[in-house]
């Protein structure tokens, strides 16, 4: 799952509570969690079985997507993504760690880590994968604990949880009264600002009339009968992403690119001293 919060403006559709069915559509709940769960007990069967979930945009765009990555372990992992574990040390906080799989990994690697994600199911499969610490919450709430990190991992183009214009530098000064001295975020990000894929255009000229950034998504996750809350994810440029740190407490110190894309990178943020 991540830690994008529940959109509560410019939603589609018929809304209901969690635990609800709306007059037309699924039940709303924790379907990352209830996919990832699938997905983890089907990695540990020997059946061909594959679980996929149903993205989901505003625009009724949809697109069915594999939750096996999510669960991938390091030698499946792409080059750009296991630089990423790389550059982190210290005390690790996994933001939005989903099944666990940059957890674990750092594990492994013998790293102090400890995963933090809003979805019950998501922090249950990282129980499952040895991930002992394990907090349920935002990085709002957790930030009032007062407690301290040396480096934030946002695998899996999770800078989305930044959200919005509005949103990220809330997200990332919740992240900064996280942060030891010298601490890093190492985020991958997904660039659908400057896409030019016909099927993305008419979106991001939509977000740009209203105000918000063109790489913005609204959406949610459907899986089986249940769908997540609409959510907003942001799909930026590294441009962007730099202007949206500035008076948060980080600077964008590096970025680098996927091998074969322009879209998707990897961003080193470090904090201000």
């Amino acid at each position: 799952m991540n830690d994008a919060s529940t959109v509560t403006d410019d939603q589609p559709g018929d809304q209901a509570q969690e635990g609800q069915t709306a007059p037309f559509g699924p039940r709303i709940g924790d379907a990352i969690g209830d996919m990832l769960l699938d997905a983890y007990q089907a990695a540990l069967e020997p059946s061909d079985t594959q679980v996929f979930h149903i993205a989901e945009r505003s625009d009724g765009m949809v697109k069915p997507v594999p939750v096996a990555p999510w669960l991938a372990p390091i030698d499946q992992w792409l080059d750009a993504e296991r630089h990423a574990l790389d550059l982190l040390q210290g005390r690790i906080l996994d933001v939005g760690a989903g099944g666990g799989r940059g957890a674990r990994a750092l594990l492994d690697r013998g790293h102090d880590v400890t995963a933090l994600d809003i979805s019950p199911g998501a922090l249950e499969v990282c129980r499952r994968q040895g991930v002992r610490s394990r907090i349920l919450g935002t990085v709002d709430e957790h930030a009032a604990n007062a407690e301290q990190y040396d480096s934030f991992l946002l695998l899996g183009a999770n800078l989305g949880l930044l959200e919005s214009r509005e949103r990220a530098p809330e997200f990332l000064r919740a992240l900064a009264a996280l942060a030891a001295p010298g601490a890093v975020i190492v985020g991958q990000g997904h660039n659908m600002t400057d896409s030019t894929d016909p099927a993305h255009l008419r979106y991001n000229e939509h977000n740009l009339r209203a105000g918000r950034i063109a790489g913005q998504r609204t959406m949610r996750v459907r899986y089986r009968e249940v769908a997540t809350p609409w959510f907003h994810y942001l799909c930026l440029s590294p441009a962007e992403l730099a202007e949206l740190a500035i008076g948060t407490g980080w600077d964008l110190t590096d970025i680098t690119y996927f091998e074969n894309s322009t879209a998707h990178y990897l961003a080193t943020l470090r904090r201000s001293r």
